[in-house]
């Protein structure tokens, strides 16, 4: 009995060979457009769907496979009654279907895309070719990833035919297939046509990168996903080069790490330790921001994670060796600093690549019953935009230092302080319940070399409290969102202490 394979594919990747395997084992080839084309140019044997439904391909080609001899011919189970009327009309059962779809979001993605070339490409045959194989999995093979045609051949080869195990794997990703390309379609049509950041629906898929050991404790299941399409730039796409198995809190902490890290133009050194920096430095070079980094308080970077951003050269690699980490996150490593953190063999190095993500990214937290989205939190200020709000105006040093510890103090959990001095943490105030605790705890840490340092808090103050306790330890200036109806009265007592103070007008609170 002839077999018959249905090929058409947006993706070429490995379609010849696969093809010719096929032809070798006696299948029937039919095909459509471009897929043809490519096939017949390779030597094999096509038929044209046109040659097998007798109707051509008509509007621009926007009609093809959705007809009654294909359909039929795929959906046809496996049982008498069906065989018989195939027969009776002259239609030939389809044994295999290898489709994949028009490159929606590949066109999407292009800088300048037009609606109407989005619309153009939307595919209407191909999901209705997917969908009805999958259905019929019991008699039917479907293909959609061209990664699985080296399987599926082996299986044709040697067994004479794909086992049903396979074909339902096979089945249960193609509806993944089609259920992912409807959802980048309706996301982007509801933004499009109604131009609102945020659709009626939020659709959210992503790809399991890997089963993690636990999640943040032993008892909690826990897995790694990543959105699909480009993940360059971002810690899904990222490379692990050496060292044990990440972690839940791992992820969560070299996100903290790099995010801080590309914060800066320079280079730049940051320690997580519970996602909150408990070191962040910049320098002349990247040996000596991390050196400060670690400086910045060197009990809790014992364990940390790093974030850097630039390329881990042989002197910053003999640095990080020198104490115990628990994983590093850089752009890339050179391979001396990779024979240097090389013996270290469970410490975990992540090469990130570029420095930005591919796309524009949200922020995602669930709550019972659904869940939150916003806007990641990129704001910047520059001295143009600060607010001077005392009769001592900042240095220009002052104003350079105010604006590096608004950077660092936007990554600390709130409420949130941090004291800097020569763009070097001091101290760190994090997750408190109230901020002028946050700032004890920042002023505490910075110990003795409080004196001319700089303080920033992420949201304004209250009360006067804290500008009070920073006089008291002798901080120098402050930064604040302003915003408080005692701004006035902590204005005021800025004046008494000689503090500069400025105001952002914004805030950063991180929960």
């Amino acid at each position: 009995m002839s077999k018959y394979a249905l090929i058409s594919v947006s993706d070429k990747t490995g379609l010849v060979n696969f093809a010719q395997g096929l032809q070798e084992l006696g299948y029937s080839i039919i095909s459509t457009g471009g897929t043809a084309k490519v096939l017949q140019e390779a030597g094999i044997k096509v038929t044209p769907v046109a040659d097998l439904t007798g109707f051509p391909e008509i509007l621009d080609g926007r009609v093809k496979t959705l007809h009654p001899f294909i359909h039929a011919g795929i959906l046809a189970r496996n049982t008498e009654e069906h065989l018989k009327q195939l027969s009776e009309l002259g239609i030939k059962p389809l044994d295999l279907v290898v489709v994949n779809l028009y490159p929606f979001r590949e066109t999407i993605a292009k800088e300048g895309v037009t609606l109407e070339e989005a619309i153009e490409n939307i595919d209407i045959g191909g999901p209705a070719m997917v969908r009805a194989a999958a259905k019929n999995y019991e008699r039917v093979t479907v293909v959609v990833n061209p990664e699985r045609y080296t399987e599926v051949l082996g299986q044709l080869t040697h067994d004479g035919a794909v086992n049903l195990t396979t074909r339902q794997k096979l089945a249960m990703e193609a509806f993944t297939h089609t259920a992912s390309y409807d959802q980048a379609i309706s996301l982007y049509l509801d933004r499009t046509l109604s131009g609102k950041e945020f659709p009626e629906h939020w659709f959210m898929e992503g790809e399991k990168i890997q089963k993690l050991r636990y999640g943040e404790n032993p008892h909690q299941r826990a897995a790694f996903y990543g959105y699909p399409g480009n993940r360059e730039g971002t810690l899904a796409g990222a490379e692990q080069l050496q060292g044990k198995e990440l972690s839940y809190n791992n992820l969560v902490d070299l996100e903290s790490a790099w995010n801080i890290a590309i914060e800066f133009a320079q280079p730049a050194a940051a320690i997580i330790k519970h996602t909150n920096p408990c070191g962040a430095s910049i320098g002349k070079d990247l040996r000596e921001a991390y050196v400060r980094a670690y400086n910045s308080d060197p009990i809790s970077a014992f364990g940390g994670i790093v974030g850097l951003n630039r390329e881990v050269d042989q002197m910053t690699a003999e640095e990080l060796s020198k104490t115990f980490l628990e994983a590093i996150i850089a752009p890339s490593f050179t391979e001396t600093a990779l024979e240097i953190l090389g013996k270290k063999t469970n410490l975990r190095l992540i090469k990130m690549g570029k420095k930005k993500p591919a796309r524009k990214e949200y922020w995602i937290e669930p709550v019972s019953g659904g869940f939150l989205v916003q806007e990641r939190d990129e704001l910047k200020v520059s001295a143009d935009t600060l607010r001077i709000v005392t009769r001592k105006e900042p240095t220009p040093e002052q104003m350079e230092e105010l604006l590096y510890a608004w950077q660092i103090v936007k990554h600390v959990k709130s409420n949130a302080i941090v004291i800097t001095k020569n763009k070097q943490i001091l101290g760190v105030g994090a997750g408190q319940m109230n901020r002028v605790g946050a700032a004890k705890i920042a002023l505490d840490q910075a110990k003795e070399q409080v004196r001319g340092a700089v303080l920033a808090s992420d949201a304004f103050f209250p009360f006067s409290d804290t500008v009070e306790l920073a006089a008291s330890q002798g901080i120098a200036a402050i930064i604040q969102p302003g915003g408080s109806i005692r701004d006035e009265d902590v204005i005021t007592r800025a004046n008494e202490y000689g503090i500069a103070m400025v105001f952002t007008g914004v805030r950063h609170f991180k929960h």
